[in-house]
Formats: C-alpha cells, sequence, structure tokens
C-alpha cells in the first residue's frame, strides 16, 4: 500500500477534531473524511472552518463545523454536547488544537506563560473530560492528544509550550490506564519538523499561531534542525496519517505511549 493510499477504516465512525480549521487539524478532518467517517471539525477560528468545508470536497455532506474555544469551559462543554448531537456519538476525539508562543524566559509575563498552559494542556483535558462520556459509549474507542517533540527534547524559548505539552503526555498515560477496561484508548502523537501555520506562522487558529522566535534568538542552541530523512519540513498530511491509523482499528493494540514523528529529526 502506497503512502497515499485511502482506506475505509472510518466509514460508520464518528469524530471529533479540534484544531480542525488549519495544519496538522485540518489534514486529519480531510484524511478522516477520506476514509468515510463523519467528522465534526472544531477551532476557534470561523474562517479556517470555512476553509475546512471548502478543502472537504466528496466528504462534506459528512462534516460538520463548529467554533469551540478550547480554553473555555463553557464553550467546550456547550461544544462537545453540540457535536455528540450532531454525530449522534462519539467513536473518536482528535485533540490537536493548540498555539505556541516563543521568547526569553526571563521576558514571559505570568499571563503569556499561563495562556500557553490554558489552551493546550487545560484545553486538552477540558475536552477529554467532556467527551469521555460519549466516548464510553462509542465503538473502538479512541483519543489521540498532541504532543510534541519539545516535550522531551530541547527547544530554547519555548518553556511554557514545553511544559504544556510535557503535560499532555504524562496525562496521556494516566489517562490510558484510568480506562484501558472501560475500552477507550489513549495515545499521543509528537509531531517534528512539520509545516503548518504552527512553524511557519502563516495561521490563525488555535493550532496555528506562529512561534516567533525572538529577535536575538541564538540558533546555535537549536541542535538540529532538519529531519534525516525527505528533503526538509514535511506536510500536516504526514502526521494526519499517523493520527489516522492509531485511532483505527489497525492501532488497537496500542494505547498508554507516543508516536514520534519527525523524520528522524531528533535520533
Amino acid at each position: 500500500m502506497s503512502p497515499n493510499t485511502v482506506t475505509d477504516r472510518y466509514e460508520g465512525r464518528r469524530a471529533l477534531v479540534t484544531g480542525g480549521g488549519s495544519g496538522i487539524g485540518q489534514a486529519t478532518v480531510l484524511r478522516l473524511l477520506a476514509e468515510g467517517g463523519h467528522v465534526v471539525a472544531a477551532d476557534v477560528s470561523e474562517a479556517g472552518l470555512k476553509d475546512t468545508a471548502q478543502k472537504a470536497g466528496a466528504g462534506l455532506g459528512r462534516l460538520t463545523t463548529l467554533v469551540i474555544d478550547i480554553a473555555d469551559e463553557a464553550s467546550v462543554t456547550e461544544g462537545v454536547t453540540a457535536a455528540v448531537c450532531a454525530l449522534g456519538g462519539l467513536d473518536v476525539l482528535v485533540n490537536a488544537a493548540g498555539i505556541l508562543r516563543s521568547s526569553h524566559t526571563h521576558e514571559t509575563s505570568l499571563a503569556e506563560f499561563n495562556q500557553v498552559v490554558a489552551v493546550n494542556l487545560t484545553g486538552t483535558f477540558l475536552m477529554i473530560r467532556e467527551a469521555i462520556p460519549a466516548l464510553l459509549e462509542g465503538r473502538g474507542a479512541a483519543v489521540v492528544n498532541f504532543s510534541s517533540t519539545s516535550a522531551v527534547f530541547a527547544h530554547p524559548y519555548m518553556a511554557a509550550y514545553a511544559a504544556s505539552k510535557g503535560g499532555i503526555q504524562s496525562m496521556t498515560h494516566a489517562l490510558a490506564a484510568e480506562y484501558a477496561k472501560q475500552g477507550i484508548r489513549f495515545t499521543a502523537v509528537q509531531p517534528g519538523s512539520i509545516s503548518s501555520g504552527m512553524t511557519d506562522g502563516t495561521g490563525a487558529s488555535r493550532a496555528s499561531v506562529g512561534p516567533g522566535l525572538p529577535a536575538d534568538a541564538d540558533m546555535s542552541l537549536f541542535v538540529k534542525l532538519a529531519p534525516a530523512i525527505g528533503q526538509g519540513f514535511a506536510g500536516p498530511e504526514t502526521v494526519a496519517s499517523v493520527v489516522a491509523m492509531l485511532a483505527s482499528d489497525d492501532g488497537r493494540f496500542i494505547t498508554g505511549t507516543e508516536v514520534r514523528v519527525d523524520g528522524g529529526t531528533h535520533f
């Protein structure tokens, strides 16, 4: 099977994907639709969701878009309820939404640090908490969270981001143990060297706010930047294909772990 081959693994399956208006989140929505899934794409950006709908092609009839601010508890509560209602249940949750802020740590305000944690870590927790009752009633229930290579490898100027992603990774392991006997699998992906709105600064959604390294950033602190395979950064669809596998029946024996998708940047 070639890397671009699309199957029908998601026929009859119901998925909610945050950060679905751009980047890897959008690529994941399109991948699950291409595999026959019924998908709710959630994002804080209405413009991003319109873009996703325009790209849905033949899958448009199985796509619902929904504005959710994952950093706002009321928005999450209302949004997950609406998503489950639209889908008639829930089998898969993909927590792709997140933001990246870069700065000298001694110049980072508490508000800036807390914003990153509120969106990335607390937002992921809120989505999971609200989705679990529906997932417990789902078929082959699976949650895929988004950690990052920054959770385990040094990425200077990104202390808040690294802390939030490390928290997500640890939380994924705890949740996998807690809900294993109840039939929900929890995994995480660690993207790295992926070209998206988050890394190039072009996005406007919760999933894609540019890093903006300090003007005087010491690039020698980034020991390794380039992937070992391929020709530079990969596209977001590279991660989307891994997410699709993890949440499908092909990943039925995978839980409580993370998969690094970085082309060997961090051997």
